[in-house]
């Protein structure tokens, strides 16, 4: 079957993110349509919606959008009509089911989400926390972490750090390296930790590509432990056994996103503290 092209345009008076997460996460299911997408972000006043307008005229399609004004909402609506094409506020029919649950009206506020409120600040603070604790720095400060990862390198433990202080968590990392002990302060650690491990064949693609980056020309990629088949495979086990041994729950990268390890990663957060809050009820009764 051939590929359909289409326009999507996706009109925001903010910074855009929920309508590319929308548009990302339905047209995931279509496989066989190409879609070229037209964002159009901070549309505040009439003269950028004009523009936006005059992209909608020119290639014309869908129109997602996401504005609080009420007459930019009516003019783009006005112009989709007169085109034929489709036109959807994305967000209306969640607001009037809310509205009629709380039984109180949604104030007209754009951007209500990207405000610098505590939230903020604390997602700031755990971003630079990832910046100070990754790959094994600063171990002293996992006191203070609200989860740690362990695995072995090119595990993606940074980039899933890098997501979960974008929600707000102190996430360290520690990597698993062979015959090299662990920081002391994971024999008792005072959060959750977890493990990631991925299947040899992926990791040793993922560390032939890191050498070729960093331009590794005084290593034989044939030979080297780093990449070597047989070393990678035991190294990747004797991780799986710590952790193991540990208690530590681990999770298989290989075929998950970072959203999804995340995801996960927050599931195991939310069940250790529930062990530990069953625990302190049973130490009190």
């Amino acid at each position: 079957m051939s590929m359909r092209a289409i326009n999507l345009h996706l009109v925001s008076d903010s910074t855009g993110e929920t309508l590319n997460s929308i548009a990302r996460a339905t047209l995931a299911r279509f496989e066989d349509h190409h879609v070229v997408h037209h964002r159009w972000s901070l549309v505040r006043s009439r003269l950028q919606l004009d523009r936006v307008l005059e992209g909608v005229q020119h290639e014309p399609g869908p129109v997602l959008f996401t504005l609080v004004d009420r007459s930019l909402r009516h003019a783009l609506e006005e112009v989709c009509e007169r085109l034929g094409v489709p036109c959807l506020s994305v967000l209306d029919q969640v607001m009037d089911m809310l509205q009629g649950q709380i039984g109180a009206a949604a104030k007209e506020k754009r951007a209500a989400q990207h405000v610098m409120d505590a939230d903020y600040f604390r997602r700031i603070d755990a971003m630079h926390y990832v910046l100070s604790h990754d790959d094994g720095q600063g171990t002293a400060g996992i006191a203070e972490a609200d989860v740690c990862l362990v695995g072995v390198s090119r595990s993606s433990k940074t980039p899933t750090c890098f997501y979960l202080a974008n929600r707000g968590i102190k996430a360290a990392n520690v990597p698993i390296v062979p015959q090299a002990p662990l920081p002391p302060e994971l024999e008792a650690p005072p959060c959750p930790v977890v493990g990631l491990t991925i299947e040899a064949p992926a990791l040793i693609e993922i560390r032939r590509h890191r050498l070729r980056l960093i331009g590794a020309d005084g290593v034989r990629q044939s030979t080297t432990d780093y990449i070597d088949p047989e070393s990678v495979k035991a190294e990747i086990l004797a991780a799986r056994r710590l952790c193991t041994a540990r208690g530590w729950p681990v999770i298989d990268v290989t075929r998950r996103s970072i959203e999804e390890t995340a995801a996960t990663v927050l599931q195991l957060m939310d069940a250790w503290h529930a062990r530990r809050g069953q625990g302190s009820a049973a130490a009190g009764a």
